[in-house]
């Protein structure tokens, strides 16, 4: 069975560890892809070239990215080209024959273009449009598949190949957290997502009340009630990867020893397939 690894882009997140672990993953045998983010380094980029980086809200509570024409431009500059060459090339260093792909590249990830999204702004419901981002509904496994059995590590990122209207393609923005679950879910892959804490927070101000299993409904509206922040998107990522066919789920500190391994012996909070009820599993299809 495949692993899934999400390393996050927050500026807190040392991925070398990760990376060393992944080594030793390939090498024990196990096929291993690697997801990854970047926002921290978009924004940073935005920013230099003096561009504001600009966050909505959605209606359901859920904070992300606008990503105009402007934006899409610098996605495509710093997520495949600076972030994921570098990935690959330290993956390499460490003996792993990894291949950077972008969700563009044989259509990996692809799905319908969204031009307008819902907001909330001073607590009204608005429309944007001019937006450049997807949702992901297709994985090409067969891609994957080939990459694994050929002995290569894959590592994605976004963008995502937009379908328009029409029938054409753009390149467009999508939720890295939500590709790795695409990605995991069609593998049918157990998902490790690092991050800059170690687990979901009962109390998110407080590292002791770390929820560990996540394996009953009821354990499923607890951790709901618990994320807040950039820890939603993360929840409703783990709920399409389990309802997608994912083995399990793991949110995990990327700043561990062997943070990979840790998280699948445990250390973290574990999500399993028995958490989601019927309905989840409906709505996250």
């Amino acid at each position: 069975m495949a692993v899934v690894v999400k390393v996050g882009g927050a500026r807190a997140v040392d991925p070398q560890g990760a990376l060393a672990d992944v080594a030793d993953l390939v090498e024990s045998g196990e096929q291993v892809v690697v997801v990854h983010g970047g926002s921290t380094a978009v924004d940073e980029t935005l920013e230099s070239l003096g561009m504001e980086p600009e966050y909505v809200e959605t209606p359901g509570g859920v904070v992300g990215r606008f990503t105009d024409e402007e934006t899409i431009e610098v996605f495509q500059m710093v997520m495949p080209g600076k972030l994921n060459t570098g990935l690959v090339e330290s993956l390499q260093s460490e003996g792993v024959n990894a291949v950077g792909l972008s969700g563009v590249d044989g259509g990996l990830l692809e799905g319908p273009r969204k031009s307008a999204v819902r907001v909330l702004e001073d607590g009204k419901k608005k429309i944007r449009r001019g937006d450049h981002s997807g949702t992901i509904e297709s994985v090409n496994v067969d891609l994957l598949d080939t990459l694994l059995s050929g002995g290569y590590t894959p590592v994605v990122t976004v963008p995502m190949l937009g379908a328009e209207g029409d029938g054409t393609y753009t390149a467009v923005n999508a939720d890295a957290d939500r590709a790795a679950a695409a990605v995991a879910g069609a593998l049918g892959a157990d998902l490790v997502v690092l991050t800059d804490v170690s687990g979901v927070y009962a109390d998110p101000e407080d590292e002791s009340t770390r929820i560990d299993s996540v394996e009953t409904a009821a354990d499923w509206d607890a951790l709901e009630t618990a994320a807040e922040g950039f820890m939603t998107r993360k929840v409703l990522a783990a709920e399409e990867a389990l309802s997608g066919g994912a083995s399990s789920v793991v949110v995990a500190t990327a700043n561990a020893d062997a943070p990979i391994q840790s998280a699948l012996s445990g250390d973290g909070t574990t999500l399993l397939p028995s958490a989601l009820d019927d309905e989840k599993k409906e709505v996250s299809r």
